[in-house]
């Protein structure tokens, strides 16, 4: 099998904010150096974490702009594309590629459910319009369309979608996906609670959620299952497990965005719609993050870290 185009872990990271919910862009930054040090091979800006569809455009390009300062060519920049017209998603990619991001994760149009033509005319033309390398994202349960293995396979022509993220919440999909696609992608497992299972069966890398909270943690289980070190590998996801789970609810910005404050990370403030945490909920979910906390287990401090560059298209 040829080497992927991209591997590792891309964590998909938080738009960090302040209390009245504008940008806190140093947060976000000292955040995506927190999770370099760890090892990931590369970061994803503005994905559905990233609270995307709750930015204005100006502030989109204000949080590229700081992150690709930032990151400085240590991994690769990617950015969510969660746009709800075709022509809004060509003219963001254009811009991202111009602000210098390195690669975009491109979601069908929001808001509306295609069939499979037009769900691939949309990738299609997003991805005529940059030259960078792009992952498809699949997620059906959140967004509505569902890209199955033989629809990437139609899309397999297009020289810059170089892998996928796969959230169905099926895991059958991964092993569908390599009889269908061979290794034409990279792919990538976006379910935090299932990348175990998934691991087995065969994927290039994880667009983590959760870990953002425990990135020392998350990095070592990524590179035991590498390794093929499964006993530690499960040994390590029995106590991850309830800390993925929050990774799979409607509220997952928010109690991710809390464990992230929790570990010293970050803060909890989210933009409206959205609200923290309130009453009965927010005990419950503190109660889940302290006690991964208080059981964490001792890791190995991060080696040196994966540049994560991504070979010529």
């Amino acid at each position: 099998m040829r080497e992927p185009f991209w591997q590792g872990v891309f964590p998909a990271i938080t738009t960090q904010m302040k209390r009245d919910s504008a940008l806190d862009l140093e947060a976000t930054a000292r955040h995506a150096d927190v999770l370099i040090q760890s090892g990931v091979a590369g970061l994803i800006f503005l994905g559905s974490l990233g609270e995307n569809q709750a930015l204005t455009p100006d502030e989109k390009r204000r949080v590229v702009e700081a992150m690709v300062k930032s990151v400085n060519g240590r991994v690769p920049v990617l950015s969510g594309v969660a746009e709800s017209s075709t022509a809004e998603a060509c003219r963001y990619v254009r811009e991202g590629e111009r602000l210098g991001l390195d690669g975009f994760m491109l979601m069908p149009a929001m808001l509306y459910k295609g069939d499979p033509r037009e769900i691939m005319a949309h990738f299609r033309a997003a991805a005529k319009a940059t030259g960078q390398p792009i992952m498809i994202y699949n997620n059906p349960i959140s967004y509505a369309n569902d890209i199955t293995p033989e629809m990437f396979a139609e899309l397999a022509d297009q020289k810059n979608f170089v892998a996928l993220k796969e959230s169905s919440g099926n895991t059958r999909r991964i092993t569908d996906l390599r009889n269908t696609v061979g290794d034409r992608y990279a792919i990538f497992m976006g379910v935090d609670d299932l990348v175990l299972e998934c691991a087995v069966l065969g994927i290039d890398g994880w667009v983590a959620g959760s870990g953002i909270a425990f990135p020392a943690e998350n990095q070592y289980f990524w590179e035991l299952t590498r390794r093929g070190e499964w006993d530690k590998a499960r040994k390590i996801y029995q106590w991850f497990t309830p800390l993925l789970h929050l990774d799979v609810h409607t509220k997952f910005v928010q109690y991710i965005k809390l464990a992230v404050q929790e570990c010293g990370l970050g803060a909890e403030w989210v933009r409206a719609p959205r609200l923290p945490l309130a009453g009965e909920e927010r005990k419950q979910i503190l109660k889940i993050i302290r006690d991964g906390i208080a059981k964490r287990p001792t890791v190995p401090k991060p080696g040196k870290v994966s540049s994560g560059r991504a070979r010529e298209t």
